[in-house]
């Protein structure tokens, strides 16, 4: 079964770019990824550029609106995720677990829908 494993962080609460506790948290998701590829688990994954660059499209009554910036208000911004599949949701849990972030971030776990399984 395929997850999607959604890495929400505060930026306010991250390391400073540039900084070591940055460099050790991003070697901690090299490190990650290399042992999801190892378990041959790991389909997808990838950070996101920074909400100000994000772009919301909406539709309401018939016209199409846009508005910079996501569109709910929060502390934590959703700052990447992987696709992973394994056998379970326990599985998907343990991977993350493993992620950087996690300590001071939130990660979502949600199962993909199957639209076509024969594909899966």
């Amino acid at each position: 079964m395929q997850y999607m494993l959604l890495i929400y962080n505060d930026p306010a609460l991250e390391p400073a770019y540039g900084t070591p506790a940055f460099e050790a948290m991003m070697g901690g998701y090299f490190s990650l990824n290399e042992k999801m590829k190892a378990d041959g688990v790991l389909r997808a994954g990838e950070g996101l550029q920074g909400i100000d660059t994000a772009t919301s499209v909406r539709q309401r009554g018939g016209k199409v609106e846009t508005m910079d910036g996501p569109f709910a208000e929060t502390k934590e911004h959703l700052g990447g995720y992987y696709v992973i599949d394994v056998p379970d949701l326990d599985a998907a849990l343990k991977y993350a677990a493993m992620i950087p972030s996690v300590g001071f971030g939130t990660i979502e776990v949600r199962p993909l829908m199957a639209y076509n399984p024969a594909e899966t």
